[in-house]
């Protein structure tokens, strides 16, 4: 409103005294009233200034997570891509959260599958190590995404007023689906973390061999 009002004002002020200067001797104090006329006009123009906005509604950028990006060796392009790919996954499992709990079929598949705790684990994961984003192409651009639509199908045809038995059908062919993608975005979990699990075999072989060394050595020096 108020950018309608003062250039309206303004341009009425500039049109009354250019007349009057037209009509009658021309004076500093219309002068004065010109330049507060265009005043009026350029701010009612400008308006207030607009507050910075992100893609998808991803919140600013901190210099913390920025510096973590860069340590992780991202470019600028790759940061941009990632939190626009991350905003979207985060929209993603929201949605789904929000399908599981309309309906007692779908939390019992989540409850079997831990889909929900696994998906929000693995976005994660990926914030903590950005520069793995392709380890998770699967589960970001296929599993996720066909999760929500499937869900999103499931609950609009089981919210008919009205069912036949093709739409039990449908209904119950659809959960089959659903608990199959859900074991999928299970095991993209797991795939992403089978390095940790491997790292930890390896620190926990390197310390069962110095315990061995340990207790061999002791043995020594009481022989």
């Amino acid at each position: 409103m108020k950018k309608i009002i003062l250039p309206t004002i303004g341009g009425l002020v500039l049109l009354s005294l250019f007349v009057g200067m037209a009509d009658s001797n021309f004076t500093l104090f219309p002068l004065l009233l010109v330049a507060f006329g265009v005043f009026l006009v350029v701010t009612g123009l400008k308006g207030s200034p607009k507050k910075k906005t992100n893609k998808q509604g991803l919140p600013l950028l901190s210099k913390e997570k920025e510096e973590h990006y860069l340590q992780s060796g991202m470019s600028q392009s790759e940061i941009e891509y990632f939190r626009d790919t991350m905003g979207m996954a985060k929209e993603q499992i929201e949605q789904l959260q929000k399908n599981i709990n309309k309906n007692a079929k779908l939390k019992a598949i989540d409850l079997r599958r831990d889909t929900l705790r696994a998906a929000k684990a693995l976005f994660k994961e990926l914030v903590k190590e950005p520069q793995k984003l392709h380890c998770a192409n699967h589960f970001l651009y296929t599993h996720l995404p066909n999760m929500v639509d499937l869900t999103d199908k499931f609950i609009e045809i089981n919210e008919h007023e009205i069912k036949s038995r093709e739409t039990y059908e449908k209904i119950e062919e659809s959960a089959q689906i659903i608990d199959q993608m859900a074991s999928l975005i299970a095991q993209d979990y797991q795939q992403f973390v089978a390095d940790d699990f491997e790292e930890m075999d390896v620190e926990l072989s390197i310390a069962k061999q110095s315990l061995k060394r340990d207790n061999v050595n002791r043995t020594a020096e009481k022989i």
